[in-house]
């Protein structure tokens, strides 16, 4: 049995897909399979794969079904005692999956290892660095606060973990890695390898329309995991939730948005401080940047460079 599956899945990624693949392909660690699950694109994603000659590589087509089915399919296929995935367009530095597995083996107790992310555009130039947590054992209280994860690219799991906690969410839009490592950390103790090892990528296109259904999304996930935390951390929902609309404040006010995002970032600042009045006193400065800048969006169609220009991926929880 191969020690590590790699799943990838894509879709339409004619752009990415090759340096993506080759960060798995060129891992200090070589003892693993790379499944790539193809989940339905219509460009040149799958000729470009076609190229790429390793016998480590095993490519499996589907009709379209989304990234949550597209890492299940992936499960199902693969032989590992040890999976990683990986999102289609980001990248792994080449030590990633050698420095996870070390500290897997060293702690027998943990189920998920985890690396630190930096961000990149789409030419793959530097963005603004990651939260960097470091959070060991166990996370469960942490977790439900925030996805200090951050993304789906970065876990490496044992594969009894993955079979006893079950998969992906396939109902969920958005937060379903959230809520995978909600049920792993309810079960297994983490471990960190504190180092960027994850290169995640953004984009305009990132930016959601309706960030109110990501919203949505994710109370879901809140709504669920406080349904079977403890007691003695039920005080700990409103926060979360105020973390989660703090989140889209800044999600909505990346790049250039418009007066309707405008309006939806002044709702998630409200929704935010309404669950945790508290940031008024302990954030006070960033909230009063952030509100004169939602106030600019709002009134003038096209907000002065002067601003702030604040990126959701760069704010520290």
């Amino acid at each position: 049995m191969l020690l590590i599956s790699v799943i990838i899945p894509v879709y339409n990624s004619e752009n990415t897909i090759r340096e993506t693949i080759e960060s798995v392909l060129n891992q200090s660690f070589t003892d693993f399979e790379l499944i790539v699950i193809n989940d339905g694109s219509q460009d040149s994603t799958l000729e470009i794969i076609s190229r790429i000659q390793d016998h480590r590589l095993k490519v499996f087509s589907y009709p379209n079904a989304g990234v949550s089915a597209s890492r299940n399919r992936g499960i199902a296929q693969a032989s590992g005692d040890f999976i990683a995935f990986l999102d289609s367009d980001d990248l792994w530095t080449s030590d990633k999956l050698e420095s996870q597995l070390q500290v897997l083996q060293a702690n027998p107790n943990a189920g998920v290892a985890y690396s630190w992310t930096d961000y990149i555009d789409r030419s793959g130039k530097f963005v603004c660095p990651g939260n960097y947590v470091t959070a060991n054992g166990n996370v469960y209280e942490q977790l439900l606060l925030q996805n200090f994860l951050e993304n789906g690219s970065t876990p490496l799991i044992r594969r009894e973990a993955l079979i006893k906690v079950g998969n992906f969410d396939e109902s969920l839009f958005g937060p379903e890695d959230w809520d995978m490592y909600l049920r792993l950390a309810a079960n297994y103790h983490f471990v960190t390898v504190p180092k960027v090892q994850v290169l995640y990528r953004i984009s305009a296109n990132s930016i959601s329309s309706n960030v109110f259904r990501q919203a949505s999304e994710c109370l879901k996930v809140i709504e669920r995991a406080f349904n079977q935390a403890p007691t003695s951390l039920q005080h700990m929902k409103k926060v979360s939730i105020s973390n989660i609309y703090q989140y889209l404040v800044f999600k909505t006010l990346e790049s250039y948005p418009n007066r309707k995002q405008g309006l939806a970032a002044a709702k998630c600042l409200w929704l935010a401080v309404s669950n945790d009045p508290s940031l008024l006193k302990k954030r006070s400065g960033l909230i009063l940047i952030v509100f004169i800048k939602i106030v600019a969006i709002i009134l003038i169609p096209q907000s002065p460079n002067f601003l702030l220009k604040i990126k959701s991926h760069c704010f520290k929880q």
